[in-house]
């Protein structure tokens, strides 16, 4: 259903404000570089710190934008059940393709209430969920079980998996069966995903470097794995570089070396790359010939 290169969309802010302008030109930016989705209102974009508004606003834009040349997997993810159905809802009616549904963070519910959250907004609206396991920022994992139960409902249609732990694609695969879209959460290790049988990436290093983000993915794609391992040794050191520091912080800063448009403007308590961290990103950006 969804595969290749799916850029997790920062949130530009400029002067404390949405920079819906910016937005806009990264939005046509990715689609005209290849990027295979978008996945606006993601932890990349900054949704803890985003109002209702604020949320609304982005994924209403970018699916304006994107005007259906590329699908649109609108964040909506939550540690309250019934702010995630909200935001699903929202995203369904602006038009969204699918949402992505973060495991509820905080609150440390055990697999039974993981189960009944994402069943919860699976049942509130009619379009498809990607599941987004993330442990080192929710504290809690998905299940494999949790996992292979969810995949039992029509709408779950696949994961975002930023374990780091690639045997799971297999675990998956034998569990569930191909028509599970498998989809990386972590660039550093897209490559050794994509063998185990999964079908891209939602990528942080995607707003930064998109072409080569989405040529990358597609030379797996076509079995090209000489291409793909060039490729992928030249973006290394930038995908470790998106997080020297906290992110979005490093991967706005990228984008405002890279392009002088755009703000390295982020939301407290997040603040931008420390002095040693922008070092490191401004070497990982001239290794990948990208200033």
């Amino acid at each position: 259903m969804f595969s290749g290169s799916i850029p997790a969309l920062v949130t530009p802010f400029r002067d404390g404000a949405f920079d819906e302008v910016a937005f806009r030109r990264l939005v046509e930016l990715q689609i005209d570089s290849g990027s295979s989705a978008l996945v606006p209102c993601g932890t990349t974009g900054e949704s803890p710190t985003l109002s209702h508004e604020e949320h609304m606003k982005v994924t209403e834009v970018c699916i304006e934008v994107t005007a259906g040349r590329v699908p649109v997997i609108a964040g909506a993810g939550s540690n309250s059940t019934a702010e995630a159905i909200q935001l699903a809802s929202h995203a369904e009616q602006a038009g969204a393709d699918a949402v992505l549904v973060v495991t509820p963070y905080y609150n440390k519910p055990n697999q039974d209430g993981i189960f009944a959250h994402f069943k919860a907004v699976h049942d509130a609206i009619g379009i498809p969920v990607i599941l987004y396991d993330v442990p080192g920022r929710t504290v809690v994992s998905l299940g494999l079980d949790t996992v292979v139960a969810l995949a039992d409902l029509p709408r779950i249609a696949g994961i975002k998996d930023a374990t780091g732990e690639i045997g799971l694609v297999s675990d998956y695969l034998d569990r569930i069966g191909p028509e599970f879209c498998q989809l990386s959460g972590n660039d550093e290790s897209a490559l050794g995903h994509r063998a185990q049988g999964g079908v891209g990436c939602i990528s942080v290093s995607a707003n930064v470097a998109p072409r080569l983000c989405a040529d990358f993915q597609r030379a797996l794609a076509e079995g090209d794995l000489a291409t793909a391992r060039e490729l992928n040794a030249r973006l290394h050191l930038l995908h470790r570089a998106m997080f020297a520091d906290t992110s979005p912080g490093p991967a706005k800063y990228a984008l405002s070396r890279v392009h002088d448009w755009i703000s390295a403007e982020v939301r407290l308590p997040v603040v931008g790359p420390s002095e040693k961290a922008r070092a490191q990103i401004d070497a990982a950006l001239v290794y990948a010939g990208l200033i």
